[in-house]
């Protein structure tokens, strides 16, 4: 079983690499874009659809403040990206709007930033591989039942390629990436080309008759405003992964931040041209698509129903743009988008599992999260908080059937919370520096420089009202439950290990010896691990030394009693009364009293057992050993010790060969110099 775990290891994740290969996992900008940026250039590939999923529950006539909402969404994602370049410059160990809020705010406030991006990070991949099947499903409407399994497996797969280490998914996720932009871009042109010198293309949908509910067909001035927020903040999912270079700096290769801030840049440019593109050509081939919980859509022809959106299902938006652009859903255009669409954004996901395990090995060494997120695995990866992320986002597919229009509403509360609360430090940040000696140049740099995260804070602090205020009926106080409720753990946990840490702080009755030392052996049978330990403690030349056996039944004790006798032992058998047949409770009492009886004493208990080498004989025996030193840990005073002896089975296990890249055993010390026996 152990062989067989061992090799299925090695065959998912590889062989493990040393810790001086750390550097050799360092991104350049090609690989860098494509690991950091696949998020946030993947979500323009569902922002227009969350626009005119909104805009339809109106009906079309709602369709004409797309632009203007589509523009609101660019402006946007400009100053965030112009305000986390100042970021990355100011700040480039990676901790993002994490150690600015901390360092500028406060704890408290990186820890809230800090909540709002591990939930953000799960919404990621729950929503990215979940529109990645959406996007299979258009392609391939066969496969909608089994919805759920496919976004499953992606999400393992996803984990599997992350444990194998950075640069491994980098090269895996750097092609899908370039193919997706490039044909993306290729739709764009096309489409272009086509309305202004040919043809104009037209949706699939475009002749279907939006069927609203009551009362939305005429909206107040009130009314009005709401809707067209709602739609605003639900295309605000188009900047979703935009902070992720700010928290990844440190696996750029020098210099650091220039090679990000360049990277934030290029990703910020082909995210916003690759949005525009798409949302002017879904409004050019006059897109529908609705919402089957609040709107349908039905095509009609002499008054008969040919199809309905509330019962067939309807292609996502880019695929209906891909149909118009390239002659329709059997074109090689459009199987050719569908595909890259959907890998960019099951791969997507791919920016969380970085950037989930990044900040948790942060949080970890802030003592906010539990140390083992900080530790790295065989490839050099956060392989804890691989696996920790993959097994949320797993739960929250599961629960919500990967469905991407009930998952959309959890989503960028997270970012926008992030992006306020990181923007704000940085302001406090240039505050701070400002008041110190500079030159006049340095000044004007500092100043320009929070006059755009004052800007990009104001902004996102007011996204944030709105986006809480619209989704908030629609499943957006989960998110705004389990922040808090993040919150509080990662407090306590820091209270936790601040505690722990003061209480072993080394102090003068640190080094004061125990008056005595008091050894206890514990007996079942005379064999040979009972005189193992004998003989061990006697070794230790104890001041006082106590075998001692529990009479559970009287038959046995007394067997056991003449074997005593017949071997002859220079120890003492003591035997204590268990009327109830326990074990654990005499032999605690009994070290309890001894502890009472002389306080200033140590009382050392040697526990005899055998160690077998296979895990299946772990289950043929008692563990009442290992319950006893559980029990025995917690009582002030006592020391326990192990004494093992090594079974055939073991024995074998311990001779194995050791992995040819395993740490080399130490080196005989030379005869002349091996030390002398005292």
């Amino acid at each position: 079983m152990a062989l067989a775990t061992r090799v299925l290891k090695r065959v998912i994740i590889g062989s493990p690499m040393r810790s001086e290969n750390a550097g050799h996992a360092l991104l350049g900008k090609r690989l860098a874009l494509p690991i950091f940026a696949s998020d946030a250039l993947s979500s323009v590939a569902y922002a227009t659809q969350e626009i005119l999923l909104v805009l339809t529950v109106g009906g079309t006539a709602f369709l004409y403040l797309a632009p203007w909402i589509a523009v609101a969404v660019v402006v946007l994602m400009a100053a965030v990206v112009m305000s986390y370049r100042q970021l990355v410059k100011a700040y480039p160990t990676g901790g993002g709007d994490y150690e600015v809020a901390t360092k500028n705010i406060g704890p408290a406030a990186g820890v809230v930033v800090a909540s709002a991006l591990l939930v953000d990070y799960v919404m990621t991949v729950a929503v990215s591989v979940s529109s990645g099947v959406d996007n299979i499903i258009s392609a391939a409407p066969s496969l909608h039942h089994a919805r759920v399994e496919m976004a499953l497996i992606f999400v393992v797969l996803l984990a599997a390629v992350n444990l194998r280490g950075l640069k491994e998914a980098g090269l895996a996720f750097a092609a899908p990436t370039y193919l997706f932009a490039t044909g993306v871009f290729l739709m764009i042109g096309t489409g272009l080309f086509r309305t202004f010198f040919s043809s104009r293309p037209v949706a699939e949908s475009a002749h279907y008759s939006v069927i609203t509910q009551h009362g939305y067909s005429q909206l107040g001035f009130l009314a009005l405003l709401f809707f067209t927020l709602r739609a605003f903040s639900s295309g605000c999912t188009a900047l979703t992964g935009v902070e992720a270079i700010a928290n990844g700096v440190p696996a750029f290769k020098p210099p650091k931040a220039r090679n990000a801030q360049l990277t934030l840049v290029a990703m910020g440019a082909i995210a916003v041209s690759m949005f525009v593109g798409i949302t002017a050509l879904a409004l050019i081939s006059k897109v529908h698509i609705t919402d089957p919980t609040t709107t349908s859509c039905e095509l009609k022809e002499a008054g008969k129903v040919l199809a309905n959106c509330q019962h067939d299902p309807q292609r996502t938006v880019i695929a209906q743009v891909a149909g118009a652009v390239f002659g329709g859903p059997h074109s090689v255009g459009f199987f050719y988008i569908q595909a890259t669409t959907a890998l960019i954004l099951v791969l997507a996901a791919n920016t969380a599992f970085n950037g989930f395990p990044l900040l948790g090995a942060i949080l970890a060494r802030d003592k906010n999260l539990p140390g083992q997120l900080n530790n790295r695995g065989d490839r050099l990866a956060y392989s804890n908080g691989i696996v920790a992320l993959a097994i949320v986002a797993m739960a929250l597919i599961a629960i919500y059937k990967a469905d991407v229009s009930r998952l959309i509403q959890l989503y960028i509360i997270g970012v926008f919370t992030s992006f306020t609360l990181g923007q704000t430090g940085m302001v406090r940040h240039w505050n701070r520096l400002l008041r110190g000696e500079t030159t006049t140049a340095e000044s004007r740099q500092m100043r320009r420089s929070r006059l755009i995260n004052g800007f990009g804070a104001s902004l996102s602090g007011v996204v944030l009202v709105i986006v809480i205020i619209t989704k908030f009926t629609k499943g957006a106080y989960l998110v705004l439950i389990a922040m808090p409720i993040l919150y509080l753990i990662m407090r306590a946990i820091h209270k936790h290990y601040s505690r722990v840490s003061r209480e072993l702080e080394s102090d003068d009755t640190s080094l004061s010896l125990p008056a005595r030392n008091h050894v206890v052996v514990l007996v079942s049978k005379v064999h040979k691990p009972t005189l193992r330990a004998l003989a061990y403690a006697r070794a230790t030349r104890p001041d006082t030394l106590t075998a001692l056996t529990v009479n559970i039944d009287p038959n046995d004790t007394q067997s056991l009693m003449e074997q005593w006798a017949q071997h002859d032992l220079p120890v003492p058998l003591t035997v204590i009364e268990s009327p109830y047949r326990e074990i654990t409770r005499p032999i605690i009492d009994y070290v309890r009293q001894l502890r009472i009886d002389r306080p200033r004493d140590v009382v050392s208990v040697f526990i005899p057992e055998y160690v077998v080498g296979h895990w299946w004989e772990q289950l043929l025996h008692n563990q009442s050993a290992l319950r006893l030193k559980g029990r025995l840990l917690f009582q002030p005073g006592v020391m326990v010790t192990s004494v093992p002896w090594l079974l055939d089975s073991s024995q074998a296990a311990a001779e194995r060969p050791l992995r040819p890249d395993g740490p080399a055993a130490p080196a005989p010390l030379p005869v002349e110099e091996a030390p002398a026996r005292g």
